[in-house]
Formats: C-alpha cells, structure tokens, sequence
C-alpha cells in the first residue's frame, strides 16, 4: 500500500505539470469533445481521419500539436483515476483484515470521490468552453487530489514527534494558517491563470502606471456570459485586478509563511523537523524566484509551469507540517 500510494503521490505531481503545460500552451480546447478527440480515441493522424474531424466539428480547427498535448494530459489523468481506485480497493480489503483494521480507509474513499469530481471538471472544462470557475476548481481539485495523496502516505508513516519537539505543537495554529494563506494564494493564481491574466502586469513591484484608480473588485470575479471563454473576456481593468491581488496574496503569503518558518527554525530541535523547515524555506524563495521570473521575462512556459509545479510542492510540505504537529510524542 505504502509503495502504491508512493507511486501515484509522483504521477499525480506528474499530471498538475501535464495540466499546468497544457493550460499555458492553451491547449484546453486542443480536442474540442470529450473523452476522445474529434470522435477517436487519439488525435486523428491520418489524412482520411483529419477530413472526419474537420466535417464533425467545422467550428474548431485541427492543431495536431495542441490536441496531443490535451490527449496526453487525459492519458495521464485516466491512469492516476484507475491507481487512485487501486487504492481504494486496496484500503477496503485491508480494512476486512482483522490485523490491519485499524488502517485508513476513509481517506482512500474520498480520494476515490475526489478523483471522479475531478474526470468530470475536466469534462466540463471543454463543454463549457473553459468557463473561469470551471478551470479554477479543477486546478484546485489536482491540488486537493495531491495533497490528499501525500497526507494518505503520511498516515502509512507512524511517525511521532521526538520528545525535544514537543514545544512545537503550539505552533500548530500558526501553521494551519499558513496552509490557508497558501490555498488561497493557489486559489488566485488559478483564477489569474483562467482569465489570462498572468501578463495583464508587466512591471514590479505591484503593477503599471495607475493602477489603483483601475482597480476593479466586483468585475474581476464576475463571470460575464460568452460562447467561449478561452483566451479571456474581462476587460483589461478587470484581469489588472486579479493579477494585482495575485501580488499582493503573495506578499501576504510570505509573510506569513516566513514567520512560521522564523518560529520553527527558533525552536526545532531533531533532524525531522529542520530537515522540513529546510526544505519550506527553500520551497518558499524558488516559487518567489520564479514569480518574478513570470513578470520579468514576460511569462517563459518552463517558467510558469515550473511556478505551478513549485506551488504544488510549497501545499504539501505545508500539508505535512500540519500533519506531523498533530502527531503525539
């Protein structure tokens, strides 16, 4: 079980990059059906199988490049679904087992549910045309899906705290914070991302010109009505907005972060917990790097998927934290 969860904790981190790549090459209507592409299974290849698609859906042209980038994504996303429902399997047989009984079974249940909300988030993504919300949860849902995962492999892991670190339980409310100020923050960058508006700022440290009498609150999470939502329909104040809020989050987000990470570096004292602060601070300062890497040089795609992938990491770690401070000595 712990080799299995193991296994799919790295092929999900696999699949929110596959996503990330596919969202930032704006491939999301790359196939415009679902689960197929054009009506087949893969990406129509031959010259007879082109004319099919081209007749079945004359309003979406074939890019053979973009339809492999969101048919690989799917490939990827289908396989973690059936290793998820190993799991789940897995969990419940267990659970029948008198000697392993007291083993975690719920979590591998909602795992299960989680991954099937997410298969039809990713339907809904091209039927409603990349509706914002629609591609907001299902980044989030990849995020909820990793993090699950990674507490799941944490829970096969009897870890207890050693008894020099017990001082460290009364963090536990700064780091339940922390890991709200970072969910939040992802929650925004996702909203940024499916409005494309990571490039409405092209200049540090808060944004262009006067960007204060732009500001726009109530435009910038609407959701006006149109056929398709891809490449964005906000006006330019409206996208200012949430990429400015992204910057500020961040700020907040550092902060915050920080002074958890100023707390635990004062106050751990086993190789366990410096080891996980480490790796936090490291975490932190990389995904800054590479914010300002995305505005500087005007959003490089190894760079923004890079900032997604990073994002994903930095939730985790934090995810552990909380997790291991819950523990008993």
């Amino acid at each position: 079980m712990r080799n299995l969860v193991k296994f799919s904790l790295v092929f999900c981190f696999i699949v929110i990059v596959l996503g990330a790549f596919t969202r930032l090459t704006d491939a999301g209507l790359g196939c415009p059906d679902w689960p197929g592409c054009y009506g087949f299974l893969s990406v129509p290849h031959s010259e007879a199988r082109q004319t099919v698609a081209v007749e079945a859906f004359p309003d979406a042209p074939l890019d053979t490049q973009k339809a492999w980038h969101e048919m690989i994504h799917r490939y990827a996303a289908g396989t973690l679904g059936f290793l998820v429902l190993a799991i789940a399997v897995v969990a419940i047989r267990r659970k029948l087992q008198a000697s392993q009984s007291s083993k975690p079974m719920k979590l591998p249940i909602i795992l299960l549910v989680l991954i099937c909300f997410q298969a039809a988030l990713g339907m809904w993504t091209v039927t409603m045309m990349l509706q914002p919300v629609i591609v907001m949860l299902h980044l989030l849902g990849g995020f909820a899906t990793f993090s699950l995962l990674y507490l799941l492999y944490q829970r096969e892991n009897d870890f207890r705290i050693p008894g020099g670190d017990l001082n460290l339980r009364k963090l536990r409310g700064l780091a339940a914070l922390a890991l709200v100020v970072v969910v939040g923050q992802i929650a925004l960058g996702g909203w940024v991302a499916a409005n494309y508006a990571a490039v409405a700022c092209t200049e540090l440290p808060i944004c262009e010109g006067p960007w204060l009498s732009r500001f726009d609150l109530a435009g910038a999470f609407s959701l006006p009505k149109a056929a398709t939502y891809e490449f964005g329909v906000h006006s330019y104040a409206e996208r200012m907005t949430m990429h400015v809020l992204h910057r500020l989050g961040a700020i907040v987000t550092t902060l915050v972060v920080g002074y958890l990470l100023y707390k635990l570096w004062h106050t751990a004292r086993s190789n366990q917990f410096r080891t996980h602060t480490f790796i936090i601070t490291l975490l932190l300062i990389v995904q800054l790097t590479l914010g300002v890497s995305n505005v500087v040089f005007s959003l490089p795609l190894a760079v923004a998927v890079a900032h997604n992938a990073v994002g994903a990491l930095l939730l985790i770690s934090l995810v552990g934290l909380n997790y291991n401070l819950s523990r008993k000595a």
